[in-house]
């Protein structure tokens, strides 16, 4: 399984990649120290308020999912390069499901390098322009680290939600991104419209349905993955 997600890793467009996964880190690390200067001050109250602003803001990552879903799947239905894949002496579940380990292994990876550079460069900035009050506490940090494990993890889950309906079966790169954008924002949404969501309700729906697509594609390729 390894040798397979690693030629998946082989046929990307690695410069492209590299280079997206680069400006993410670049704008998600600064974010938080930006917001709370320009936008809402309230967070830098303390340290467990920032910790609350930065999870929102990796959810950016959703879009960094369906950036990968797009390489992986559409675009080698697109240009028939599956073809050869599907050649193979492998069977075509055995295939894909390397396919969606390594989309999924390379969002939390990601994912978790972010959050870690997110709150170092946010906790070095404030020690040189005293953004947030007072200094982190143990507390802080533990915290930080759980929901760090914790929410690459719900990331990366939420990232494969429209894996099977627009990944695998309807292969259209405009609504899988337009789908990852919702996705990413939809808190957000539901704050708008003044709809009292649970979040960690919100987060396990949407970990069940990532799952699920997760599944059905695995389950379906050998129906849906017709050239």
């Amino acid at each position: 399984m390894f040798k397979l997600m690693k030629l998946e890793w082989g046929k990307l467009r690695q410069k492209s990649i590299i280079g997206e996964v680069v400006i993410y880190l670049l704008i998600v690390m600064f974010l938080p120290t930006f917001f709370i200067k320009m936008v809402i001050p309230d967070f830098g109250q303390s340290y467990a308020s920032m910790i609350e602003l930065i999870l929102p803001i990796q959810m950016g990552f959703v879009l960094f999912g369906a950036s990968l879903i797009n390489q992986v799947v559409i675009d080698e239905y697109k240009n028939k390069t599956i073809s050869l894949s599907f050649s193979y002496p492998i069977s075509r579940k055995k295939l894909f499901m390397a396919k969606v380990l390594f989309i999924s292994l390379f969002v939390f990876l990601i994912t978790l390098v972010s959050f870690l550079l997110t709150g170092i460069t946010t906790y070095l900035l404030d020690e040189a322009f005293s953004i947030i009050n007072g200094q982190p506490t143990g507390t802080d940090i533990s915290t930080f680290f759980i929901k760090m494990i914790s929410h690459s993890i719900i990331i990366t889950l939420i990232s494969l939600i429209p894996l099977f309906l627009f990944g695998l079966w309807k292969r259209a790169t405009i609504p899988l991104v337009l789908c990852a954008i919702f996705l990413m924002q939809f808190q957000n949404f539901s704050y708008l419209l003044k709809v009292n969501l649970n979040p960690d309700l919100v987060n396990f729906v949407l970990c069940i349905l990532g799952a699920a697509s997760a599944y059905l594609s695995i389950k379906l390729v050998d129906k849906l993955g017709d050239i």
